[in-house]
């Protein structure tokens, strides 16, 4: 077996000095340090310390103009992403605009047929599936690099919002965008997963929808939402940086007190993890794994379903379905480790002496999953 030694985080003197001078013990500043907290109140997790909505750019002018077009009565249609931090975007998209009245549907891409994102083939996919075509195209944990799946979608009269958290290129598409990464963003966490981008709309939506009087009574809650946010930033191993923290430990709380979808509930009956005892480390290895394989062996349409239904029969057989996909994955990846070993036990040994990075790229070997 080859071990690969993991590099240690660099020291950081003075955020050690500035957490020792708050009162912590110097091995916890340490290490805390080294994770990059500067401060103790970013180890606070309580949900009042999040980032407000509108601190991301762009989210109150969305928020304003989503909801006119909720209370006109507009159909909405999120495209979504074949991962499990898209997964989860799009479910909460769905469930969050479904809670606050709205006409929503979900389209994700196959890899294999459109590619990755908003293009002008899935645009046209569209198009032929839906009838009438949406009012409006949401993307989420994607289009910031669509700049001709947006221009196809409005050339057919579809008003378009991109929500996503990838790197931009030098241009943007020509429409509104959510990104904390769009160099005139000043929200103070630049690295959001797609699904927290996606709350983040949801909760400004929410916020200004119960200022104009939309719901009859109180406003719907949509902190049990906060799970999917969970499961979709651990999954997307994103930096875990303070907002993040946050959004991570607020949704398993709410794991562990059975507060969440009836279909993350079957992913973890399926995956054998006790909700009681819910970790990241389940999210990150037993769950988002689960999520994953849908969208690379079969149709990630299974995962989203999965996490929109609240039909707890339905749930489970999805589960079901994203559990033996995910038994397929595993033997799919052990064959092709095994013929990858096969191959370097094959090569001279003057070439295997040049490390296994150097092997992998000679042999030209691909991970399966890339």
């Amino acid at each position: 077996m080859t071990h690969i030694a993991l590099e240690d985080r660099p020291s950081q003197p003075l955020l050690r000095a500035t957490l020792e001078a708050q009162g912590l013990p110097g091995v916890l500043a340490d290490c805390l340090a080294r994770r990059g907290v500067a401060s103790i109140d970013e180890l606070d997790t309580a949900l009042i310390r999040l980032h407000p909505p509108h601190a991301l750019t762009n989210a109150p002018e969305a928020a304003a103009s989503l909801g006119r077009a909720i209370q006109g009565g507009a159909s909405i249609l999120i495209v979504g992403d074949y991962d499990a931090d898209g997964a989860t975007a799009t479910a909460v998209m769905v469930r969050g605009l479904r809670r606050f009245g709205a006409t929503v549907d979900f389209l994700v891409p196959d890899r294999f047929a459109f590619g990755y994102g908003l293009t002008p083939a899935l645009v046209e996919h569209a198009r032929k599936t839906f009838s009438p075509l949406p009012d409006w195209l949401i993307t989420v944990d994607n289009g910031v690099s669509s700049h001709a799946g947006v221009a196809a979608a409005q050339a057919l009269g579809m008003e378009v919002l991109v929500t996503d958290h990838h790197l931009p290129g030098r241009t943007l598409p020509q429409t509104r965008i959510l990104n904390p990464q769009l160099p005139n963003c000043t929200f103070p966490s630049k690295h959001l997963a797609g699904v927290g981008v996606a709350f983040y709309l949801i909760m400004a939506l929410r916020g200004w929808l119960a200022q104009h009087q939309h719901f009859k009574g109180d406003a719907p809650r949509i902190d049990d939402l906060l799970p999917l946010v969970a499961l979709g930033t651990v999954a997307d191993l994103v930096t875990l940086d303070a907002n993040n923290r946050r959004l991570v430990a607020q949704g398993l709380q709410r794991i562990r007190k059975g507060i969440m979808p009836p279909g993350l509930a079957a992913l973890f009956e399926t995956a054998a993890r006790p909700i009681g005892q819910a970790s990241a480390s389940d999210l990150g290895f037993s769950i988002g794994p689960r999520l994953n394989a849908a969208g690379r062996l079969s149709d990630m349409s299974i995962g989203i379903r999965c996490l929109i239904t609240d039909n707890d029969q339905e749930a489970f057989s999805l589960a079901q379905s994203l559990d033996a996909l995910n038994r397929s994955r595993r033997e799919v990846e052990g064959q092709n480790r095994d013929e990858a070993l096969a191959q370097l036990a094959a090569l001279p040994r003057c070439r295997r002496s040049q490390g296994p990075g150097a092997l992998w790229m000679r042999a030209g070997i691909r991970a399966w999953w890339v």
